[in-house]
Protein backbone atom coordinates (compact mmCIF):
# COMPACT_ATOMS: atom_id res chain seq x y z
CA UNK A 1 0.00 0.00 0.00
CA UNK A 2 3.23 2.65 1.11
CA UNK A 3 4.79 2.01 -2.68
CA UNK A 4 1.60 2.09 -4.76
CA UNK A 5 1.04 5.26 -2.55
CA UNK A 6 4.16 6.54 -3.07
CA UNK A 7 3.68 6.07 -6.68
CA UNK A 8 0.49 7.60 -7.53
CA UNK A 9 1.38 10.37 -5.54
CA UNK A 10 4.06 11.75 -8.30
CA UNK A 11 7.91 13.34 -7.66
CA UNK A 12 6.22 15.78 -5.15
CA UNK A 13 5.30 13.67 -2.10
CA UNK A 14 7.90 10.94 -1.14
CA UNK A 15 6.15 8.13 1.15
CA UNK A 16 8.99 5.96 0.50
CA UNK A 17 10.56 6.11 3.80
CA UNK A 18 7.68 4.93 5.66
CA UNK A 19 8.43 1.47 4.25
CA UNK A 20 10.78 1.12 7.28
CA UNK A 21 7.22 0.50 9.29
CA UNK A 22 6.88 -2.78 7.88
CA UNK A 23 9.37 -4.79 8.95
CA UNK A 24 9.37 -2.43 12.35
CA UNK A 25 5.80 -4.25 13.12
CA UNK A 26 6.95 -7.23 11.85
CA UNK A 27 9.22 -7.79 14.88
CA UNK A 28 6.39 -7.21 17.35
CA UNK A 29 5.24 -10.97 16.37
CA UNK A 30 7.72 -12.76 14.08
CA UNK A 31 11.06 -14.07 14.69
CA UNK A 32 14.11 -12.68 12.68
CA UNK A 33 13.60 -14.92 9.73
CA UNK A 34 10.75 -13.17 8.58
CA UNK A 35 10.99 -9.83 9.92
CA UNK A 36 14.23 -9.71 7.71
CA UNK A 37 12.40 -10.84 4.91
CA UNK A 38 9.82 -7.83 5.10
CA UNK A 39 12.75 -6.00 5.51
CA UNK A 40 13.76 -7.46 1.93
CA UNK A 41 10.33 -6.73 0.75
CA UNK A 42 10.31 -2.95 1.76
CA UNK A 43 13.46 -2.81 -0.19
CA UNK A 44 11.79 -3.92 -3.34
CA UNK A 45 8.95 -2.09 -2.78
CA UNK A 46 11.53 1.07 -2.56
CA UNK A 47 13.12 -0.10 -5.72
CA UNK A 48 10.08 -0.24 -7.77
CA UNK A 49 8.75 3.38 -6.10
CA UNK A 50 11.80 4.82 -7.38
CA UNK A 51 11.93 3.36 -11.04
CA UNK A 52 8.11 4.38 -11.74
CA UNK A 53 8.95 7.66 -10.72
CA UNK A 54 12.65 7.47 -12.34
CA UNK A 55 14.33 8.55 -9.57
CA UNK A 56 15.64 5.46 -8.64
CA UNK A 57 19.64 6.62 -8.91
CA UNK A 58 18.82 9.56 -6.74
CA UNK A 59 20.99 10.48 -3.56
CA UNK A 60 17.57 10.83 -2.16
CA UNK A 61 16.25 7.38 -2.95
CA UNK A 62 19.51 5.95 -1.91
CA UNK A 63 19.92 6.57 1.06
CA UNK A 64 16.28 5.89 2.15
CA UNK A 65 17.29 2.10 0.99
CA UNK A 66 20.54 2.40 3.03
CA UNK A 67 18.66 3.80 5.73
CA UNK A 68 15.39 0.63 5.38
CA UNK A 69 18.77 -1.70 4.96
CA UNK A 70 20.17 -1.02 8.20
CA UNK A 71 17.18 -0.34 10.75
CA UNK A 72 16.16 -3.53 8.99
CA UNK A 73 19.80 -5.51 10.02
CA UNK A 74 19.15 -3.81 13.84
CA UNK A 75 15.89 -5.04 13.91
CA UNK A 76 16.75 -8.60 13.11
CA UNK A 77 19.58 -8.48 15.37
CA UNK A 78 17.50 -7.37 18.39
CA UNK A 79 14.60 -10.02 17.30
CA UNK A 80 17.83 -12.55 17.56
CA UNK A 81 18.27 -11.37 21.07
CA UNK A 82 14.53 -11.39 22.16
CA UNK A 83 14.11 -14.64 20.82
CA UNK A 84 17.15 -16.01 22.71
CA UNK A 85 16.36 -14.39 25.83
CA UNK A 86 12.89 -16.22 25.29
CA UNK A 87 14.46 -19.77 25.38
CA UNK A 88 16.46 -19.01 27.94
CA UNK A 89 13.35 -18.06 30.09
CA UNK A 90 11.47 -20.94 28.79
CA UNK A 91 14.28 -23.35 30.05
CA UNK A 92 14.26 -21.38 33.60
CA UNK A 93 10.82 -21.80 33.90
CA UNK A 94 10.94 -25.52 32.97
CA UNK A 95 13.56 -25.40 35.67
CA UNK A 96 11.21 -23.97 37.98
CA UNK A 97 8.46 -26.40 37.61
CA UNK A 98 10.16 -29.25 38.11
CA UNK A 99 11.79 -28.01 41.13
CA UNK A 100 8.16 -27.27 42.52
CA UNK A 101 7.39 -30.70 41.21
CA UNK A 102 10.02 -32.43 43.49
CA UNK A 103 9.51 -30.03 46.26
CA UNK A 104 5.56 -29.70 46.23
CA UNK A 105 4.06 -32.63 45.02
CA UNK A 106 0.64 -32.67 43.55
CA UNK A 107 -2.28 -33.52 46.10
CA UNK A 108 -4.03 -36.22 44.52
CA UNK A 109 -8.27 -35.27 43.86
CA UNK A 110 -8.89 -38.14 46.32
CA UNK A 111 -7.31 -39.70 49.53
CA UNK A 112 -9.73 -42.10 50.68
CA UNK A 113 -12.15 -41.04 51.72
CA UNK A 114 -11.28 -37.12 51.25
CA UNK A 115 -11.49 -35.42 48.49
CA UNK A 116 -8.90 -32.34 48.02
CA UNK A 117 -8.07 -29.41 46.03
CA UNK A 118 -5.30 -26.66 46.66
CA UNK A 119 -4.19 -23.77 45.33
CA UNK A 120 -0.42 -21.67 45.58
CA UNK A 121 0.31 -18.30 44.64
CA UNK A 122 3.80 -17.13 44.64
CA UNK A 123 4.31 -13.31 46.02
CA UNK A 124 7.84 -13.55 44.14
CA UNK A 125 7.12 -12.49 39.81
CA UNK A 126 8.03 -15.59 38.04
CA UNK A 127 8.37 -17.78 40.96
CA UNK A 128 5.71 -21.16 41.38
CA UNK A 129 6.75 -21.63 44.65
CA UNK A 130 7.88 -19.65 47.50
CA UNK A 131 7.52 -20.15 51.55
CA UNK A 132 4.03 -21.69 51.93
CA UNK A 133 4.21 -25.41 51.82
CA UNK A 134 1.60 -28.10 52.11
CA UNK A 135 1.34 -32.00 52.00
CA UNK A 136 -0.73 -35.25 52.19
CA UNK A 137 0.03 -38.84 52.82
CA UNK A 138 -2.29 -42.16 53.87
CA UNK A 139 -1.17 -43.85 57.25
CA UNK A 140 -3.29 -47.20 57.41
CA UNK A 141 -7.01 -45.90 57.78
CA UNK A 142 -6.02 -42.50 58.10
CA UNK A 143 -5.24 -39.04 55.91
CA UNK A 144 -2.41 -36.71 57.16
CA UNK A 145 -2.31 -33.39 56.36
CA UNK A 146 0.07 -30.78 56.83
CA UNK A 147 0.11 -26.54 55.64
CA UNK A 148 2.92 -24.46 56.67
CA UNK A 149 4.34 -20.87 56.24
CA UNK A 150 7.95 -20.60 56.63
CA UNK A 151 8.91 -16.90 57.78
CA UNK A 152 9.50 -14.65 55.16
CA UNK A 153 8.34 -15.04 51.56
CA UNK A 154 9.16 -15.96 47.87
CA UNK A 155 12.82 -17.85 46.86
CA UNK A 156 14.86 -17.04 49.98
CA UNK A 157 12.31 -18.94 51.73
CA UNK A 158 12.92 -22.14 50.31
CA UNK A 159 15.21 -23.86 52.07
CA UNK A 160 13.27 -24.23 54.89
CA UNK A 161 9.66 -25.54 52.87
CA UNK A 162 12.00 -28.05 51.35
CA UNK A 163 13.42 -29.58 54.57
CA UNK A 164 9.82 -29.48 56.35
CA UNK A 165 8.17 -30.68 53.66
CA UNK A 166 10.97 -33.75 53.11
CA UNK A 167 10.78 -34.50 57.17
CA UNK A 168 6.77 -34.37 56.87
CA UNK A 169 6.99 -37.57 54.02
CA UNK A 170 9.24 -39.24 56.71
CA UNK A 171 8.10 -38.84 60.29
CA UNK A 172 4.29 -39.07 59.52
CA UNK A 173 4.42 -42.79 58.85
CA UNK A 174 7.34 -42.88 62.30
CA UNK A 175 4.97 -41.52 64.43
CA UNK A 176 1.35 -42.63 66.17
CA UNK A 177 0.78 -38.82 67.56
CA UNK A 178 0.79 -35.47 66.12
CA UNK A 179 2.51 -34.17 68.71
CA UNK A 180 5.48 -36.57 68.28
CA UNK A 181 5.04 -36.14 64.64
CA UNK A 182 5.19 -32.09 65.47
CA UNK A 183 8.65 -32.78 68.10
CA UNK A 184 9.97 -35.10 65.28
CA UNK A 185 9.48 -31.74 62.38
CA UNK A 186 10.96 -29.91 64.95
CA UNK A 187 14.07 -31.85 65.46
CA UNK A 188 14.72 -31.63 61.75
CA UNK A 189 14.23 -28.01 61.56
CA UNK A 190 16.73 -27.66 64.74
CA UNK A 191 19.21 -29.63 62.74
CA UNK A 192 18.75 -27.58 59.49
CA UNK A 193 19.07 -24.53 61.40
CA UNK A 194 22.21 -24.97 63.46
CA UNK A 195 23.98 -25.83 60.44
CA UNK A 196 22.71 -22.69 57.66
CA UNK A 197 21.07 -20.22 59.74
CA UNK A 198 23.02 -16.49 59.04
CA UNK A 199 24.42 -15.66 62.56
CA UNK A 200 22.74 -12.53 61.83
CA UNK A 201 19.14 -13.83 61.51
CA UNK A 202 19.64 -16.27 64.79
CA UNK A 203 16.03 -17.71 66.65
CA UNK A 204 14.24 -15.30 63.63
CA UNK A 205 13.76 -18.37 61.20
CA UNK A 206 10.76 -20.24 62.02
CA UNK A 207 7.71 -22.14 60.04
CA UNK A 208 3.99 -22.44 61.82
CA UNK A 209 2.74 -25.56 60.67
CA UNK A 210 -0.83 -27.14 61.34
CA UNK A 211 -0.91 -30.59 61.42
CA UNK A 212 -4.22 -32.99 60.95
CA UNK A 213 -5.26 -36.42 61.02
CA UNK A 214 -8.69 -37.65 59.22
CA UNK A 215 -9.71 -41.09 60.40
CA UNK A 216 -11.70 -42.68 57.09
CA UNK A 217 -13.99 -44.12 59.87
CA UNK A 218 -14.48 -41.07 62.53
CA UNK A 219 -16.81 -38.47 61.90
CA UNK A 220 -13.75 -36.31 63.75
CA UNK A 221 -10.40 -33.80 62.44
CA UNK A 222 -7.64 -33.88 64.81
CA UNK A 223 -4.98 -31.07 64.81
CA UNK A 224 -2.13 -29.91 66.62
CA UNK A 225 -1.36 -26.43 65.83
CA UNK A 226 2.32 -25.07 65.41
CA UNK A 227 1.52 -21.34 65.38
CA UNK A 228 -0.55 -21.58 62.79
CA UNK A 229 -4.15 -19.90 61.74
CA UNK A 230 -6.72 -22.41 62.23
CA UNK A 231 -9.17 -23.84 59.36
CA UNK A 232 -12.55 -22.85 58.43
CA UNK A 233 -14.88 -25.12 58.79
CA UNK A 234 -17.98 -24.89 56.20
CA UNK A 235 -20.86 -26.82 56.13
CA UNK A 236 -24.08 -27.17 54.41
CA UNK A 237 -26.64 -23.93 54.57
CA UNK A 238 -23.78 -21.64 54.04
CA UNK A 239 -22.07 -22.35 57.41
CA UNK A 240 -18.66 -21.03 58.83
CA UNK A 241 -17.12 -22.33 61.55
CA UNK A 242 -13.25 -21.10 62.81
CA UNK A 243 -12.64 -23.32 66.00
CA UNK A 244 -10.65 -22.51 68.75
CA UNK A 245 -7.44 -24.28 68.62
CA UNK A 246 -4.89 -23.98 71.10
CA UNK A 247 -1.45 -23.46 69.36
CA UNK A 248 1.75 -24.16 70.20
CA UNK A 249 5.23 -22.63 69.15
CA UNK A 250 6.35 -22.65 65.49
CA UNK A 251 8.84 -25.02 64.23
CA UNK A 252 12.42 -24.32 64.68
CA UNK A 253 12.01 -21.87 67.60
CA UNK A 254 13.82 -24.80 70.18
CA UNK A 255 10.97 -25.61 71.96
CA UNK A 256 8.00 -27.70 71.13
CA UNK A 257 7.51 -30.83 73.77
CA UNK A 258 4.99 -33.34 72.60
CA UNK A 259 3.43 -33.00 76.42
CA UNK A 260 3.02 -29.29 75.54
CA UNK A 261 1.04 -29.89 72.43
CA UNK A 262 -2.84 -30.01 72.21
CA UNK A 263 -5.18 -32.63 70.00
CA UNK A 264 -7.88 -30.58 69.11
CA UNK A 265 -10.62 -32.57 67.87
CA UNK A 266 -13.38 -31.15 65.63
CA UNK A 267 -16.67 -32.67 64.31
CA UNK A 268 -15.93 -33.79 60.52
CA UNK A 269 -18.73 -35.17 58.63
CA UNK A 270 -20.30 -36.06 55.43
CA UNK A 271 -20.54 -32.90 53.05
CA UNK A 272 -18.18 -30.73 55.62
CA UNK A 273 -15.07 -29.11 53.78
CA UNK A 274 -12.10 -27.48 55.78
CA UNK A 275 -10.75 -24.63 54.58
CA UNK A 276 -6.67 -24.64 54.82
CA UNK A 277 -4.55 -21.49 54.24
CA UNK A 278 -1.61 -19.37 55.38
CA UNK A 279 -1.72 -15.49 56.52
CA UNK A 280 -1.58 -14.72 53.01
CA UNK A 281 -4.66 -14.88 52.69
CA UNK A 282 -5.98 -12.81 55.53
CA UNK A 283 -3.31 -10.24 55.47
CA UNK A 284 -4.10 -9.88 51.74
CA UNK A 285 -5.29 -5.72 51.51
CA UNK A 286 -7.32 -3.99 49.09
CA UNK A 287 -6.15 -0.13 47.63
CA UNK A 288 -7.59 1.47 50.86
CA UNK A 289 -5.60 -1.21 53.48
CA UNK A 290 -8.66 -3.47 53.89
CA UNK A 291 -7.94 -7.12 54.63
CA UNK A 292 -9.44 -9.93 52.84
CA UNK A 293 -12.88 -11.31 54.53
CA UNK A 294 -12.16 -15.20 53.64
CA UNK A 295 -14.53 -16.46 56.36
CA UNK A 296 -17.44 -13.86 54.67
CA UNK A 297 -16.52 -14.90 51.17
CA UNK A 298 -16.35 -18.60 51.82
CA UNK A 299 -19.61 -18.70 53.44
CA UNK A 300 -20.85 -17.79 49.99
CA UNK A 301 -19.73 -21.33 48.50
CA UNK A 302 -20.27 -24.05 51.28
CA UNK A 303 -22.13 -26.10 48.74
CA UNK A 304 -19.50 -25.89 46.03
CA UNK A 305 -17.11 -28.98 45.31
CA UNK A 306 -13.40 -28.13 46.86
CA UNK A 307 -11.66 -27.58 43.19
CA UNK A 308 -14.37 -24.98 42.41
CA UNK A 309 -14.90 -23.27 45.90
CA UNK A 310 -10.78 -22.68 45.84
CA UNK A 311 -11.03 -21.09 42.01
CA UNK A 312 -13.72 -18.79 43.77
CA UNK A 313 -11.64 -17.91 46.63
CA UNK A 314 -8.45 -17.47 44.03
CA UNK A 315 -10.15 -15.14 41.35
CA UNK A 316 -12.35 -13.30 44.49
CA UNK A 317 -8.73 -12.79 46.41
CA UNK A 318 -6.75 -11.38 43.43
CA UNK A 319 -9.64 -8.73 42.53
CA UNK A 320 -9.54 -7.81 46.14
CA UNK A 321 -6.16 -7.39 45.82
CA UNK A 322 -6.15 -5.61 41.90
CA UNK A 323 -3.93 -8.67 41.29
CA UNK A 324 -0.55 -8.27 43.54
CA UNK A 325 0.02 -10.06 46.32
CA UNK A 326 2.04 -8.93 49.06
CA UNK A 327 3.15 -12.74 50.70
CA UNK A 328 2.41 -16.13 49.44
CA UNK A 329 -0.73 -18.15 49.09
CA UNK A 330 -1.84 -21.42 50.14
CA UNK A 331 -5.16 -22.70 50.15
CA UNK A 332 -6.03 -26.33 50.97
CA UNK A 333 -9.65 -27.86 50.71
CA UNK A 334 -10.78 -30.82 52.03
CA UNK A 335 -13.86 -32.21 51.79
CA UNK A 336 -15.44 -35.71 53.37
CA UNK A 337 -17.57 -37.97 50.89
CA UNK A 338 -20.80 -39.22 52.13
CA UNK A 339 -20.06 -43.21 53.66
CA UNK A 340 -22.86 -45.19 55.23
CA UNK A 341 -20.42 -46.86 57.45
CA UNK A 342 -19.81 -43.26 58.83
CA UNK A 343 -22.78 -42.34 59.42
CA UNK A 344 -23.43 -45.28 61.99
CA UNK A 345 -19.83 -44.25 63.45
CA UNK A 346 -21.29 -40.87 63.96
CA UNK A 347 -24.17 -41.75 65.73
CA UNK A 348 -22.10 -43.71 68.30
CA UNK A 349 -18.87 -41.06 68.71
CA UNK A 350 -20.99 -37.65 68.78
CA UNK A 351 -20.73 -37.71 72.27
CA UNK A 352 -16.76 -38.77 72.32
CA UNK A 353 -16.16 -35.95 70.25
CA UNK A 354 -17.85 -33.40 71.74
CA UNK A 355 -16.15 -34.46 75.01
CA UNK A 356 -12.52 -34.35 73.11
CA UNK A 357 -13.38 -30.96 72.30
CA UNK A 358 -13.42 -29.65 75.54
CA UNK A 359 -9.99 -31.02 76.45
Amino acid sequence: MITVSDIASGPNIVLGPLLVVAPTLTAWFAGPWTTGGIGVLALVGEAISGWQTGTVSSRNVVVEMLAIAVITSLIVFLCAVRDRHARQMAQVRSVAEAAQQVLMWPLPSRLGPLRLACVYLAAEEEANIGGDLYAAARTGSAARVMIGDVRGKGLPALGEAALLLGAFREATHQHASLPDLAASLERSMTRYLADFEPEGEAGERFVTALLLEIADAEPVVRMTSCGHPAPLLLGPGNTVHVPRLHPGPPLGVGVTDPGNLVVDVLPFGPEDTLVLYTDGVIEARDHNGVFYPLAERAAQWTDHPPEALLRRIERDLLAHTGGRLGDDVALLAIRRDHTPHLQHVQRDSSASAGSSRGT
